[in-house]
């Protein structure tokens, strides 16, 4: 085996590095309009990830808000235990 030097002609292509583009509220404070729709969105049993694409946030920064104020995300309309009615 040669250990021949890496030219353009013999070296991988570089990949450019992509970053997500961030969400339109990033950064920003939470209003409490914000807040009130993260409840109301939640009632209705709204996937989190869709709450925060409604909001302009991160789906772990929903989770976060909801969290300070004891908002659950869980599915209110799902069975335990995948129990079968007789």
């Amino acid at each position: 085996m040669t250990n021949m030097p890496r030219t353009p002609s013999n070296s991988k292509p570089e990949r450019s590095p992509t970053m997500a583009k961030p969400p339109a509220n990033h950064g920003k404070s939470w209003t409490p309009a914000a807040v009130t729709q993260i409840k109301q969105l939640a009632k209705e049993n709204t996937p989190t990830r869709v709450i925060g694409l409604k909001l302009g946030r991160t789906e772990d920064s929903v989770r976060a808000k909801a969290g300070e104020n004891s908002v659950s995300l869980k599915p209110t309309n799902q069975s335990p235990y995948n129990r079968r009615k007789p």
